[in-house]
C-alpha cells in the first residue's frame, strides 16, 4: 500500500508558512478563515503554507478537479461524514464512566468505521478516476479492506453485533424496586396496544423522547440496570470486553489523515460555490517555472468578491499581463480607484495557485515564486522608536535581503510620509534593485516618474468615467501615467477646477476651457 497523503504526491515537502502581516496585507486572512470556519487548526496552516513544488501543485489541482464533480465529491463527504462519526463514538467510549457503554459504543464505532471504507472502496472502485491521489487512494482501499486484520476487523464486529442483538430481557419495576429477568419468549404487545390506543390518534403529536447525546450519556440506573443483564447472558457480554481489548487500536492512520487532508478540498470548493453561482469564473493556472510572461483574465479580489456577493453588489474583473523583459506592474491614478484591490489582487492569485487551488478568472499563468513579500501600510510603533520613513525602509531592506530573482514582491505606496523628491529618489533605488534582481512586482504608487522608470515597468492606470473624472471605474489598464484623472478628482473635490474658480470668480460666461 503506497498511498501517502492526499496533499502530497511524495514525501511531505517542507513549506514555509506565510506570515500574519502578508496574509493580512493581502486579505486573505479574512478568506482563510471563512474556508477553515469549524475546522482544525491545521487546516489553518494548510492554507497558510504555498509550497514551491510544481509536482505537488499539478498533483493537487487534477484531484481539486476531478473533486468538483458532484457525485464524487458527495461519496467523499459521505465518507468523511460517517468517519468522523466513528471517532467521535470512539471519544464517547472513552469518556463513559460505565464499562458496559464504554464497550457498546466502541463495537459501534468499529461498525461505523467498517462501513465507512467499505463504502467509499466500493464507491470510487469502478469510477473513472483520473488523477493521481486518487488512483492511488482507491488502490490503497482496494488492498486495505482486503488485509487479513480489516477482514477479521469487520467479521468480529458483524457476528458479535449480531450475537448482541439477540439479547432480550424484561424489567420489572414496583415502587423504588427495579428487577431484571430474562425474556422466556414472551410476546411483544407494542402492537396490540397500538392499535387499541390508535382511535384516539388525533394528528402528529410533539415528540417528548428524549435525545441522548453522545459523551457518556449512559446514567446509574442503566448502568446498573445492564450490569444485572450482564448476569443473565455472561458469554456475550465477555465477547464484548475481549472485543474491545483485541481491537483497541483498530483505526488506520492513513485514513485518519487521509480524511482531515482531503478537507482542504471540501472546503475551498464549498467557499467558492456561491461565488460562481453569482457569475464569477475560475480557472486552474498555467505554473510558469522559468518564464515570467504572467497573465490573467477577467480576475478579482477573492475577499473583495466574497464580500460584494453577500452585499449583492457587482464584481469587477480586470485582465493583466507581462511580455518579453517586463517584470514590474508600476499602478497609479486616482485615490480610491482600485489600485491597491488591483495589487492584493494580484498576490492573492499566485499564492492560491501555490496551494494548488483555482484561482479568479478565465484564463491565467502565474509564476512558482519561491516567496512573496508585502509592503503595505503600518502605523506607527512607538516601541521600535522609529519614524514611519525609517520604519519603511528597514522593512523593506528586510524584503530586498531575503528576496531571489524569483520571489514577487508587492508594493503599496511606499515612502508616503516624505517629500515628493525624497519619495522619488527611494521609489527608485527599489525599483533599481528590484530591476536587478528580476523579480515581479507590483508597486502601487502617486509618483507618475515611476511608470517610465526602464523597459522593465509596465504602467497600469485606474480608470474614471471620461464623463466625470470623480466616478471611478474600478477598471486599470495598460497606458501611460499621466496623473490628469488624478488632478481633476483631486481639485474637484477641494472646489478649484476651472470651471468651479470661474463661478465663484462670476464669469460663468467664460470658455470652459483651462
Amino acid at each position: 500500500m503506497s498511498f501517502q497523503s492526499i496533499l502530497f504526491p511524495k514525501e511531505l515537502i517542507s513549506s514555509e508558512i506565510a506570515s500574519s502581516e502578508i496574509l493580512i496585507d493581502l486579505n486573505l486572512d479574512q478568506v482563510i478563515s471563512a474556508i477553515t470556519a469549524k475546522q482544525s487548526p491545521d487546516l489553518v496552516s494548510l492554507f497558510s503554507t504555498p509550497v514551491s513544488n510544481f509536482e505537488t501543485i499539478k498533483y493537487r489541482q487534477d484531484i481539486m478537479r476531478e473533486l468538483e464533480d458532484d457525485n464524487l465529491m458527495e461519496i467523499i463527504k459521505n465518507f468523511s461524514h460517517d468517519l468522523r462519526w466513528a471517532l467521535q463514538l470512539i471519544e464517547t467510549s472513552q469518556k463513559s464512566y460505565f464499562k458496559h457503554e464504554q464497550e457498546q459504543t466502541f463495537l459501534e464505532s468499529v461498525l461505523v468505521y467498517c462501513s465507512s471504507i467499505n463504502s467509499l472502496q466500493e464507491s470510487v472502485k469502478n469510477s473513472d478516476l483520473k488523477s493521481l491521489g486518487l488512483i492511488t487512494l482507491r488502490d490503497f482501499l482496494e488492498a486495505y479492506t482486503k488485509e487479513a486484520t480489516f477482514q477479521r476487523l469487520l467479521a468480529d464486529s458483524t457476528a458479535l453485533k449480531n450475537r448482541y442483538s439477540t439479547i432480550r430481557y424484561n424489567i420489572v419495576i414496583k415502587g423504588s424496586s427495579i428487577t431484571v429477568r430474562e425474556n422466556k419468549n414472551e410476546p411483544d404487545y407494542t402492537p396490540v396496544i397500538e392499535k387499541t390506543f390508535e382511535k384516539f390518534r388525533q394528528g402528529a403529536v410533539k415528540d417528548y423522547s428524549a435525545k441522548i447525546s453522545p459523551g457518556g450519556s449512559m446514567d446509574h440506573i442503566n448502568s446498573a440496570i445492564l450490569d444485572r443483564v450482564s448476569l443473565l447472558f455472561p458469554e456475550i457480554f465477555k465477547e464484548m470486553t475481549e472485543f474491545k481489548k483485541n481491537h483497541a487500536d483498530f483505526t488506520n492512520a492513513f485514513i485518519l489523515q487521509f480524511e482531515k487532508d482531503v478537507q482542504f478540498y471540501i472546503s475551498f470548493l464549498a467557499y467558492i460555490k456561491p461565488l460562481r453561482h453569482h457569475g464569477l469564473k475560475f480557472c486552474y493556472p498555467n505554473i510558469l517555472t522559468s518564464s515570467k510572461a504572467v497573465k490573467g483574465k477577467e480576475t478579482f479580489d477573492i475577499a473583495l468578491a466574497s464580500k460584494s456577493v453577500t452585499e449583492k453588489k457587482k464584481v469587477i474583473v480586470n485582465d493583466f499581463y507581462l511580455q518579453g523583459p517586463e517584470r514590474i506592474f508600476i499602478v497609479s491614478g486616482p485615490n480610491h480607484g482600485g489600485k491597491t484591490t488591483f495589487a492584493r489582487m494580484f498576490g492573492q492569485l499566485h499564492f492560491l495557485a501555490c496551494l494548488g487551488c483555482p484561482v479568479p478568472g478565465i484564463e491565467s499563468d502565474l509564476f512558482l515564486f519561491d516567496k512573496l513579500f508585502t509592503h503595505f501600510e503600518r502605523k506607527e510603533d512607538i516601541r521600535n522608536l522609529r519614524g514611519k520613513l525609517q520604519d519603511d525602509l528597514v522593512r523593506i531592506k528586510e524584503i530586498l535581503t531575503q528576496s531571489t530573482t524569483n520571489s514577487i514582491v508587492i508594493l503599496n505606496e511606499i515612502f508616503s510620509s516624505t517629500s515628493l523628491q525624497d519619495s522619488i529618489f527611494l521609489s527608485k533605488m527599489i525599483l533599481q534593485q528590484i530591476s536587478d534582481l528580476d523579480m515581479i512586482a507590483v508597486c502601487v504608487t502617486f509618483i507618475d516618474e515611476l511608470a517610465s522608470f526602464n523597459e522593465k515597468t509596465v504602467s497600469m492606470v485606474s480608470q474614471v468615467d471620461p464623463k466625470d473624472p470623480a466616478i471611478r471605474t474600478f477598471k486599470l489598464q495598460r497606458q501611460p501615467a499621466t496623473g490628469i484623472a488624478y488632478a481633476l478628482s483631486v481639485a474637484e473635490k477641494h472646489g478649484v477646477t476651472y470651471q468651479q474658480l470661474m463661478k465663484r470668480i462670476g464669469y460663468e460666461s467664460l470658455s470652459s476651457s483651462p
